[in-house]
Formats: C-alpha cells, structure tokens, sequence
C-alpha cells in the first residue's frame, strides 16, 4: 500500500474544540445551575449534543433543524424540572413554623 492509497485521517485535536453560540448558550446556563445531582449529568450531556448538532446546521441540509430545537427544549426543561420543584419546597418549607 502506498501512501496515496491511504485514508486520510483528520488532524490531531490541539485544545478545546471551538463551541456555536447555542452550545456556547447552553453550557453557561447549564453551568448557573451548579452541582448537578441524580440524571442531571446526563441530561446536561444530551443537551450539549443536541446544541452542537443545531450550531453545524442541523444535518440533511436542516431538515433535523426543528426536531433538534424541540428535543433541545424538552432536554432543558426537564433539567430544570427538577430544580423548580426543589425550589419550591424550600420556598413554602418554613410558612408552618412559628417564628
């Protein structure tokens, strides 16, 4: 085998692959929320990946466009499920306490 005949393989990844503006946006809310606990991690992971997917166009020309922007908002939203209802109960916890 010669080297023409070779695949070309892509180049060594040299530092932080370069982010799009919705991954860029999602990981700096992602990051506000803090400690992730429970499925919160692999939420946070799906979304990233569906963010990236959105910013390199949305595959088949953009026809996975609206589907990706759809799961990237179901993903968001129950990531933050979970938070709200903790909030919740911490905001309500204490009016049964006499002060």
């Amino acid at each position: 085998m010669t080297t023409n005949d070779a695949p070309e393989l892509p180049p060594p990844a040299v530092g932080p692959r370069a982010r799009g503006p919705v991954e860029q946006a999602v990981r700096d809310d992602v990051e506000q929320l803090g400690d992730l606990t429970g499925v919160e991690p692999s939420l946070s992971e799906m979304a990233y990946r569906l963010a990236r997917e959105i910013d390199t166009g949305g595959g088949e020309d953009g026809k996975q466009l609206p589907q990706l922007n759809r799961e990237l908002r179901q993903t968001l939203a129950q990531l933050l499920e979970g938070r709200a209802t903790d909030d919740d109960d911490d905001d309500l916890g204490d009016l049964a306490e006499p002060e």
